[in-house]
């Protein structure tokens, strides 16, 4: 499949080829077509050739990519055939890069099959973060079925409650002797303690 450039100032004489392939698979159970190569001629002859990796699809659909480049910024899918030619010299890039070489119909582009993948760092993150939303879901779920109410049960008695003798003889009206002994105890009149069951 070539792609010519016409009468387009400087650019006249450059065409760029890319070589197709399709095979059988028998785990798919149809034709895939794939990009083995893409190469750069000027003015008939070849000036680079890159190894296409990665850019397939089932023969009747087409592939679509945001970026098919030879730069490491954009995934490399295409990669110099060898260090010696001048491949490395030039840098290729496709921006919204749509090609389908078999089945065409009505000169149309089928369905086409993205190269975004799957699990791309942004789609990641979205998974840590909806993982750290459910656990944090999880632990406050845990919390609010083990939560126990409160209840206060207060059970008020007066008791008597008794303290050795005190000096002080201020306090000698709020006490009465209990009985006559070698130490003397004394009861605090209306006292009372309060048990709080929780």
């Amino acid at each position: 499949l070539s792609l010519k450039f016409g009468d387009i100032g400087n650019l006249k004489g450059l065409v760029i080829r890319f070589l197709l392939t399709t095979s059988y698979y028998q785990l798919s159970v149809q034709n895939w077509f794939s990009l083995h190569r893409l190469e750069l001629l000027y003015n008939h002859s070849i000036q680079a050739t890159f190894n296409a990796t990665r850019i397939y699809a089932p023969a009747s659909y087409s592939y679509h990519c945001e970026h098919v480049s030879s730069l490491q910024r954009y995934d490399a899918l295409l990669i110099p055939s060898s260090a010696n030619d001048l491949s490395k010299l030039w840098e290729v890039t496709f921006t919204d890069f749509q090609i389908q070489g078999f089945n065409i119909e009505e000169g149309r582009f089928a369905y086409a099959k993205d190269c975004a993948s799957f699990f791309s760092p942004a789609i990641l993150m979205g998974l840590v973060m909806s993982l750290i939303l459910l656990l944090v879901l999880a632990y406050a779920l845990h919390m609010l079925i083990h939560l126990k109410s409160l209840d206060r049960h207060y059970e008020c008695k007066a008791s008597p409650a008794y303290f050795a003798q005190m000096k002080d003889n201020d306090v000698g009206d709020e006490k009465e002797p209990l009985r006559s002994s070698a130490n003397e105890s004394y009861e605090l009149r209306n006292q009372q303690f309060c048990k709080i069951y929780i």
